[in-house]
């Protein structure tokens, strides 16, 4: 029995040991792969806020670039509160020579794009020997267009798609659709007009005039800015040009929507004189990034669906 128990208690001293070396072994499996993302993480956070991100700063005189990239809104990379931020350090560093605003987009929300025209005319004022040009690539249309029309010179490439300076609202309606599929629509309000424009009820003619009268109000605006901005550079009768067509970057020049054609590269070098570009776009920080790159955004998406929009 003695002989049993011997070989019992070896073999379960063996197991044992085995177990712990698993254990010892998965524990620093874990700890190597935690270490491994976090020297990731820490070379990403370095690459985005370091002397190799975005920010980074060549020294000397320099043309000052501020990018308005995407859709304009309150949560995005092209946000007012980002833009106008990037555009005051361009505007108060000492050795800025003028401010580049780099556009690539279609619009947005007619607000953040106001932000941002009203921000740069203040600083305009502010900095009044300081030239300010705008650089359309793509796209500068409508809100795109409007956020920087201020600027003392717009250009284009020839096949850039600018203007669109209009409003709308988009919308939907199920009336019929539900007829059909015999559902029965219930809604219940306080106040007369909280359900406006509901999608599953027949359009209101009153409450029609009365979006209406709201997005002939905020296209107001977005003529007025036009005005004060390019003046009596504009061709053309305001039928013509605040219809909301949009047009190549060849036709907007002979419209006078823009002053001349060229890349960012072209304009600092042969129109401003300084080709030593100093990005001063600053980013969203990583945490937004990575919560927005997992669905945050969808959530805005929806709530924003009824807004009105200048695109």
């Amino acid at each position: 029995m003695s002989q049993d128990n011997w070989e019992r208690d070896a073999l379960k001293q063996i197991a044992l040991a085995g177990i712990q070396e698993q254990r010892r072994a998965r524990r620093w499996g874990i700890f190597f792969k935690l270490l491994g993302f976090g020297y990731l993480f820490l070379l990403l956070i370095i690459f985005m806020s370091g002397p190799m991100g975005p920010g980074a700063k060549k020294p000397g005189p320099h043309t000052a670039l501020v990018d308005i990239q995407g859709i304009i809104s309150e949560s995005s990379q092209a946000s007012a509160d980002l833009v106008t931020q990037g555009l005051r350090q361009a505007f108060r560093d000492k050795n800025t020579v003028a401010v580049m605003l780099r556009v690539n987009s279609p619009g947005g929300s007619p607000v953040q794009s106001a932000y941002i025209n009203n921000e740069l005319r203040r600083l305009k004022a502010e900095h009044p020997d300081m030239p300010v040009y705008a650089v359309i690539s793509d796209v500068g249309a409508s809100g795109g267009y409007y956020a920087v029309v201020s600027a003392d010179y717009i250009y284009a490439d020839a096949s850039s798609v600018v203007g669109s300076i209009g409003v709308r609202m988009d919308g939907f309606g199920l009336v019929e659709a539900i007829d059909k599929l015999g559902i029965e629509r219930r809604l219940m309000t306080a106040g007369e007009n909280k359900g406006l424009l509901d999608p599953f009820l027949p359009v209101d003619p009153r409450e029609k005039a009365h979006v209406q009268r709201l997005l002939d109000n905020i296209h107001a605006q977005f003529v007025d800015a036009v005005k004060t901005g390019r003046g009596d550079r504009l061709k053309g009768s305001d039928e013509e040009l605040f219809n909301g067509l949009i047009w190549t970057g060849d036709e907007a020049l002979a419209l006078g929507i823009i002053d001349g054609l060229g890349s960012p590269g072209y304009v600092a070098r042969e129109v401003i004189g300084q080709e030593n570009i100093v990005d001063f776009t600053p980013r969203q920080d990583i945490f937004r990034r990575l919560a927005d790159s997992f669905g945050a955004a969808m959530g805005r998406a929806i709530v924003n669906l009824s807004e009105p929009v200048i695109r």
